[in-house]
């Protein structure tokens, strides 16, 4: 049965990143891949996008804050 597991070749060594199940022996064959590039992870959201000529204060904040309703018995404590 054939089992392919990812590792990475270090100062001349592999290191896997799992342990093959049902193998103590075997023959292998290592296949060096092209290195990954380091593109950056595409963001969807970025820091301030939203951002307009008012910025929020903390008294926006204040107001903002949620306040118990005892009608909607809904207790956030």
């Amino acid at each position: 049965m054939l089992q392919s597991i990812e590792g990475v070749y270090k100062n001349g060594k592999i290191e896997l990143s799992e342990l093959p199940s049902d193998v103590s022996e075997s023959r292998v064959i290592v296949t060096f891949l092209e290195q990954k590039k380091n593109k950056q992870k595409r963001q969807i959201i970025q820091f301030g996008m939203f951002s307009g000529n008012k910025q929020s204060t903390e008294e926006d904040f204040k107001i903002a804050e949620f306040r118990e309703d005892i009608e909607d018995e809904l207790h956030w404590s």
